[in-house]
Formats: C-alpha cells, sequence, structure tokens
C-alpha cells in the first residue's frame, strides 16, 4: 500500500500523490447550506466568497440577510429573496441587482450569478459558473458542483432570472471560474442506461464457492423429483456463524 504523505520508490512512480476525499471535490469553492431552507444565504456567500472576497460563513450571511433584508416575510415565508440579497449586498458597499434575460444573456453576461430553479419538485438557489459543450455548470449549495445539459437546465430555470453582484474587474475572485474537474461528469444517457438496472449476482458461481469450502457427505436424496431419488449421494454442509 503506498502512503500518499510519503515518496513512493517503486520503479514506475517516484513522486508523492496527494489524495483527497471526493467530498471535497464535490463542494470545492461552495458553502454548504446548513438547513433545508438556507439554500439562498448559502448561494449568497458562495458567490460573495467565490468572487468578491470576502470571508463569510454562512451564518453572518444570514444575520445579514435578516438585519437588512424584509424580516417580516422571511420569517412568513421561511427563506430569503433577491430583494433580501440586493439589501445585504448594498450594506456590504456593492452593487447589486436581479434581471431577466435570454439564455444567451447568462452565458454571455461572463460573471458568476446566483439563479433560481425549479428541481424535484422544489425551489432553489445555485450559483451559476458556466457554460461549456451544451452543459451548464453550477455550485449548488446542497449538492455540490454540478451540471446540466442546455436543455434541461432551461426548463428549471425559474423566471429567466439571474442576481449579479459588480465588483471592479481587478478586485475580482475566480474560486467560482471553471475547472477541469467541473468537466468529469458522466452523460445522463449512461444514468439512464445503468442507473435502474437490476443486476443479477452470479448465483450459481456463488453456490460452487460455497460448496467448495464445505463438509462433503454420503447421505441418501429424498428429492422425489430427483433422477437419482433414494440413491446416496455427495451432500455438502456448509458451516454458518453468526453474530452474537
Amino acid at each position: 500500500m503506498l502512503d500518499s504523505r510519503e515518496p513512493s520508490f517503486t520503479r514506475m512512480h517516484r513522486e508523492s500523490v496527494l489524495i483527497k476525499p471526493a467530498i471535497e471535490e464535490q463542494f470545492r469553492g461552495i458553502v454548504r447550506q446548513a438547513y433545508d431552507y438556507s439554500c439562498g444565504s448559502a448561494a449568497l456567500t458562495t458567490l460573495l466568497n467565490g468572487y468578491v472576497g470576502t470571508k463569510l460563513t454562512e451564518q453572518q450571511t444570514m444575520n445579514g440577510l435578516l438585519r437588512f433584508g424584509e424580516y417580516q416575510r422571511i420569517i412568513e415565508r421561511r427563506s430569503f429573496s433577491l430583494l433580501d440579497m440586493k439589501r445585504f449586498v448594498t450594506a456590504l458597499g456593492l452593487e447589486s441587482g436581479g434581471y431577466r434575460g435570454e439564455f444567451s444573456d447568462l452565458v454571455n453576461q461572463g460573471q458568476p450569478a446566483i439563479v433560481p430553479i425549479s428541481y424535484a419538485g422544489f425551489k432553489h438557489f445555485v450559483v451559476y459558473k458556466g457554460y461549456k459543450d451544451g452543459r451548464v455548470y453550477v455550485a449548488d449549495p446542497a449538492l455540490g458542483n454540478i451540471s446540466f445539459d442546455e436543455v434541461r437546465f432551461k426548463e428549471i430555470w425559474e423566471n429567466n432570472t439571474l442576481f449579479l453582484i459588480q465588483v471592479p474587474e481587478a478586485q475580482r475572485q475566480h474560486m467560482l471560474a471553471l475547472q477541469e474537474s467541473d468537466m468529469r461528469h458522466v452523460e445522463d444517457t449512461t444514468i439512464n442506461k445503468y442507473a435502474f438496472i437490476d443486476m443479477q449476482y452470479p448465483s450459481f458461481y456463488m453456490e460452487r464457492i460455497a460448496d467448495r469450502i464445505s463438509t462433503v457427505r454420503r447421505a441418501p436424496d429424498m428429492d422425489k423429483n430427483s433422477y437419482t431419488y433414494g440413491q446416496n449421494i455427495d451432500t455438502f454442509m456448509r458451516l454458518y456463524y453468526k453474530r452474537k
């Protein structure tokens, strides 16, 4: 076994390899939502940290949204609106706004944006990261870095709305820029082909393995439907161990 923390001295590999848990890459650059209703605050924190360069936690953003947003309406609907986000961003000294546009406007405007989607029966906020080769890449506070094909994204994009924060070019951060790892996705056709297949285990093969490690004994065949009924045959006595 090779330890990634130490150089390997095998003939084919002499450099250390850094191994990261997949979950770290899945949520790279994303502030995960802590509550089922907090996708708005998590998406805004992700955008502020990844594009503006702030160092906010989701809780700090939530406190700001509650302080500067429409407090009573937030409590009633248990969610944050784009207006709440705009008010908080204004309090941070930044310009922002919500807009409606075509898909081409979203792609061509050239910066990350918060977009509302209606997905799996829920309304949800995600951060649009970019578009490449027919796929839309988003930072989802609940699911991580994911993508949709263009047709599917257009179906779930709520009211063609996007929320932008204006940042001077020299101050922009690029934590939400597309990376090679973002492009590693499983095609929808592959998922549809394999996701719901009932895989059949090779039971006959497993039976033969079980027979090989069992005890052989001679005993009369008591199966009336067997052509060896009444004759002595080899049988396999298997031992099973049960956890206490």
